[in-house]
């Protein structure tokens, strides 16, 4: 029996003849890439999905949480974050123009349509810088107790959430940080809180209208109001003043949704920056010709194929965070 096998050695394997789903190798080798990190997108929602469903009594309402819009006051819950993902999804649609005029060989146009994603992806890596900031920083604050609880405050009169600086009572004294040289094991110390623990309660006892809203979410999905005397009674339990949300405290609840949400947002965020950074390249190839030399734009295809890809994964890591 000939067992010969013969490998096509008088054609380019990648070139021609025997490619594998008739697919470059460059074009390939990025789906490669696409499917396994869609397999590590899949693993880190899918961890959120499991810790929303255990902490579902307790989770922030994303409505309550992301409700700013720059250089605007006031409650407009998920205006900006729905303005992201249109911009995001708009620049995929330039990509594909850009794409098809690669394909008929319109320098002009491929040099437009990606100059329109180029700014389309700025936008999006801005807006979520923007979001971020503004996610660390807070605008309420709130308190912790002693068994890791978060305690808002809510004004009873309007039923809107009342921020710290709307009725603690500033004492005199200083609060002197810590140093290194007063203590042997003293290495370093978090910043200071804007104000203690005690300013807080007492402004919250010389101010009837304010009242305790718990994390524990009610049989209508809102948030646990307190009354009058079980909010004197809560705040007994406050150890520490939560302003803004980092990887240790979150004033809006649950610590991990702070966790998840700058790990997975912050990842594909990493996607989307790299993203605009390789288009910045491949847009000044197109101007300087260099495809045009080789008579193809196969790169533009290959780079659109990821931004394609991130911009299907905002819809799902949308859909978590935002929607669901």
């Amino acid at each position: 029996m000939d067992t010969t096998v013969t490998t096509g050695a008088d054609e380019p394997v990648w070139g021609g003849g025997n490619r594998p789903l008739n697919a470059s190798y460059g074009k390939l080798m990025m789906w490669f890439f696409i499917v396994s990190d869609a397999l590590t997108f899949s693993g880190f929602l899918s961890a959120y999905g499991f810790s929303r469903f255990k902490f579902i009594e307790t989770w922030p309402i994303a409505d309550e949480v992301f409700t700013h819009v720059p250089f605007f006051h006031g409650n407009y819950p998920m205006y900006y974050v729905a303005f992201m993902t249109f911009v995001l999804i708009m620049s995929s649609v330039t990509m594909v123009l850009a794409v098809d005029a690669g394909h008929r060989m319109m320098k002009n146009k491929v040099i437009l349509y990606m100059f329109l994603t180029i700014i389309g992806g700025a936008i999006f890596v801005g807006s979520q810088a923007w979001e971020w900031a503004t996610f660390i920083r807070g605008d309420y604050g709130a308190v912790e107790t002693n068994g890791g609880r978060i305690l808002q405050f809510v004004n009873a009169e309007t039923g809107e959430r009342a921020a710290l600086a709307d009725f603690v009572e500033v004492m005199p004294g200083d609060r002197i940080r810590h140093e290194s040289e007063k203590g042997v094991w003293f290495s370093s110390e978090s910043a200071l809180p804007t104000y203690t623990v005690n300013e807080v309660a007492e402004g919250l006892r010389a101010n009837p209208n304010i009242l305790i809203r718990t994390e524990q979410i009610d049989e209508t999905g809102e948030k646990t109001l307190l009354s009058r005397p079980e909010t004197l009674e809560r705040i007994k339990d406050a150890k520490y003043v939560v302003e803004g949300a980092n990887l240790v405290r979150n004033e809006y609840g649950s610590r991990l949704f702070a966790d998840f949400f700058f790990f997975i947002t912050g990842f594909h965020g990493f996607h989307v920056f790299s993203g605009v950074v390789i288009n910045v390249i491949i847009f000044f190839n197109v101007i300087l010709g260099t495809y045009e030399r080789r008579g193809h734009y196969e790169m533009v295809e290959k780079v659109g194929l990821y931004w394609h890809f991130v911009d299907l994964v905002w819809v799902f890591v949308f859909t978590f965070f935002y929607l669901v």
